[in-house]
């Protein structure tokens, strides 16, 4: 009876009529701290009295009923607001489902101003300098929350090899390419004090072991390990219908079920860790936000950052050239009828509609360049770190939310399966105000963007002509890209041949493969050809060191060069050996490792030429 009197001592104490309460809450009241129960009385204000229903009497599950607890904390926490604006927020969203609203309602769309670039001319070279400069100022946040199940591959996605030829993993090239700008930007400005550009990798409960485990095993590539930080992202509740009630996880009733947030959740967790101060403190003035298997886009950024630092741009956003209706959002100016307006990617499917019921009747077309005039958006921002603070400051890091509950019917009633509130990085330039300086820096696509994300089977059944996005595309648009820009610089290479892997027909240029801080701009690419230099398609060249000189250098076969920094090695005469081949493979068959298998091929190194120069001093390779 004690336990009676002492519960109704406490309901009166806290001001709570027991009959408003779920009665198998009030009987393990006893159990809570006052930190519990008050968030007890939050889910019953928000109306989600459901969750204690199950609820066992006191003696029973009490560990279970104590981790509830604990989810809900942590739940609260981590959510801008707390789980109260969560509920809030997804009652409104799902209402604007269910009656079909449209988000882009009174907003006309234009074509944003921005900067279309050319590799190689005197305005990319321009840019590409001014960005060198600016880098050592820079942040690079990585997105990486996610696995390669997708690709058919088990691991980490930015454990995947980019390419194969040197193996060379997502991860390392991108330290490898942040320390050879970071060298590089300090070489160009000279200055005494040499700075350390930081480097934020968000993950995920999936991801985060693992990479930890990647970055240790492999003594962080090169960086130190103080440069390197890791945020992981929490998930969010899931919703069971319209009035948001949140969906217990089917297999244990005192548990919340929860899915991902999505990317859009880096804002808040660089917010909340107080990173973003930190680095304004020590005088940094760019955040660079890019994702997980991107193998070129690095050769895009050093001019996309010029871009930014010469425009004041407060967000920059990477794109490439769109084809009209390709499945790739499109970067739009949108003015609304009350005189608000914001530069936004706009996803491809809602464009040519939005386009249509505002005087466009053609809708997503393709201009006289044949192609669309809204560039298409790659996911890579480069935001201004003081306007980035000041505007997250408002918001708390919290971005715009969407819901897309699958429905059950027509009636839009109830779910096929719980949803949840999802957000998107790129949409961070919802909420600021006119004032901001918002544009883009378009590149060619065979410069900046060759993401690695469809399967074989998916990659398969693209229609011809559209890009793959697969493991194979992606190594292929590696050696395309190098051997083009190789080619910008003078040297003669072969043009490539049409071949099939894994169902996909690819182009297959030499394999050319250098190590980032051989060539970080294409400025500095050229300083080191000269002479007349020919490489043949059916040649192998990997140059993994920053010294290294091509003079006169005729390549029919494969070529390695390693040298540490301080050995400088001309290379130049003719080469020719059996070299590597490309072997198609049999993506079925699992004797292979899954990283060869999703790309169709295997590299078959028959014969090569390989150098290795571990003393500083000239060196010359002529045979």
């Amino acid at each position: 009876m004690a336990t009676a009197d002492s519960t109704a001592k406490l309901l009166s104490d806290l001001n709570i009529n027991a009959g408003d309460w779920p009665p198998n809450l009030v009987k393990n009241l006893h159990l809570l701290s006052p930190d519990e129960i008050e968030l007890g009385k939050m889910l019953l204000e928000m109306g989600q009295g459901h969750l204690f229903q199950h609820w066992a009497e006191p003696g029973v599950h009490d560990d279970q009923k104590k981790a509830f607890f604990a989810q809900v904390a942590k739940l609260n926490s981590s959510y801008p607001g707390g789980l109260a604006s969560y509920i809030r927020t997804a009652r409104e969203l799902l209402a604007d489902s269910k009656s079909g609203k449209n988000p882009y309602d009174g907003f006309t769309p234009s074509v944003p101003t921005g900067e279309n670039l050319s590799l190689g001319d005197d305005n990319f070279i321009k840019f590409e300098e001014a960005g060198v400069k600016e880098a050592k100022n820079a942040a690079f946040v990585l997105v990486a929350g996610g696995l390669g199940e997708r690709l058919g591959y088990n691991g980490i996605k930015v454990a995947l090899p980019a390419e194969t030829t040197t193996g060379t993993c997502f991860l390392q090239l991108y330290i490898e390419s942040i320390l050879a700008l970071q060298e590089a930007s300090n070489r160009l400005t000279q200055g005494t004090c040499q700075k350390e550009i930081p480097f934020v990798i968000m993950t995920s409960d999936d991801t985060h072991a693992r990479t930890l485990d990647l970055l240790e095993s492999n003594s962080y590539f090169g960086m130190k390990s103080t440069q390197v930080k890791l945020l992981k992202q929490e998930k969010v509740a899931c919703l069971d219908d319209n009035d948001a009630r949140l969906a217990l996880d089917p297999h244990n009733k005192y548990k919340i079920q929860t899915k991902p947030h999505g990317h859009g959740d880096v804002h808040s967790l660089l917010f909340s860790s107080g990173l973003l101060k930190v680095w304004h403190g020590s005088g940094l003035r760019w955040v660079i936000f890019f994702q997980d298997t991107n193998g070129l886009l690095f050769k895009a950024i050093p001019a996309s950052l010029g871009v930014s630092a010469t425009k004041e741009y407060h967000v920059n956003s990477l794109a490439v050239p769109r084809k009209a209706k390709e499945a790739i959002g499109g970067i739009t100016k949108l003015t609304h009828s009350d005189g608000r307006s914001m530069v936004i990617n706009v996803e491809y499917n809602q464009l040519d509609p939005l386009l249509r019921a505002t005087g466009h009747p053609d809708g997503d077309v393709n201009c006289e360049t044949g192609y669309s005039p809204f560039p298409g958006n790659i996911n890579q921002l480069i935001l201004e770190l003081g306007p980035y603070i000041e505007e997250l400051t408002k918001t708390g890091g919290a971005i715009k939310e969407f819901v897309n509950p699958k429905y059950k019917d027509a009636s839009k009633t109830s779910f096929k399966s719980s949803t949840r509130l999802e957000c998107m990085m790129q949409d961070y330039p919802k909420t600021l105000p006119p004032s901001a300086r918002v544009g883009f820096t378009v590149m060619d696509t065979w410069l900046a963007y060759a993401p690695v994300k469809n399967n074989p089977e998916e990659a398969a059944k693209v229609p011809k002509g559209n890009p793959y996005h697969s493991a194979t595309s992606g190594e292929m648009a590696i050696y395309r890209a190098n051997s083009l820009i190789l080619k910008k610089a003078g040297v003669q290479v072969e043009d490539p041949v049409q071949q099939v892997f894994n169902g996909q027909e690819v182009e297959v240029w030499p394999r050319v493969t250098w190590k980032p801080k051989w060539g970080m701009s294409f400025a500095e690419i050229k300083s080191k050809v000269s002479g007349s230099c020919s490489i043949s398609q059916r040649s192998t060249m990997a140059l993994k060191g920053r010294d290294i000189i091509l003079e006169d250098l005729n390549l029919d076969g494969a070529l390695i060069i390693n040298s540490i920094d301080g050995a400088e090695v001309k290379v130049g005469g003719s080469i020719q050996n059996k070299g590597w081949l490309i072997e198609r493979i049999d993506y079925k068959d699992t004797a292979l490792p899954e990283e060869l298998r999703i790309r169709g091929f295997r590299i078959d190194k028959k014969e090569q030429l390989e150098e290795t120069y571990t003393q500083p001093g000239k060196f010359t390779l002529k045979p």
